[in-house]
């Protein structure tokens, strides 16, 4: 008979002692604006799904790629320049 054991690293995982740093919070926090606009893309790209084709959802979707690209781009300048925030 095999005894049942738990794996350490799946239970300790989520201990409450493990937060996140405050530098890792800062990067997120620099990350949000990219993230958000990531979040807006696939919105526009599930209401295209779930409708008819339209113009107003393909329009809808291009907006939302052009300003996700946009902000990628403006935080690749950013940490390209050694800018913080």
């Amino acid at each position: 008979m095999n005894p049942i054991v738990t794996v350490q690293e799946a239970v300790t995982a989520f201990a409450d002692w493990m937060e996140p740093t405050d530098a890792e919070l800062d990067a997120i926090e620099l990350e949000m604006p990219a993230i958000l606009a990531d979040v807006d893309q696939v919105d526009a790209e599930i209401a295209a799904l779930e409708s008819r084709p339209a113009e107003l959802a393909a329009r809808r979707t291009r907006r939302a790629r052009r300003k996700t690209l946009a902000t990628r781009v403006m935080l690749a300048n950013r940490a390209g320049c050694g800018e913080a925030a």
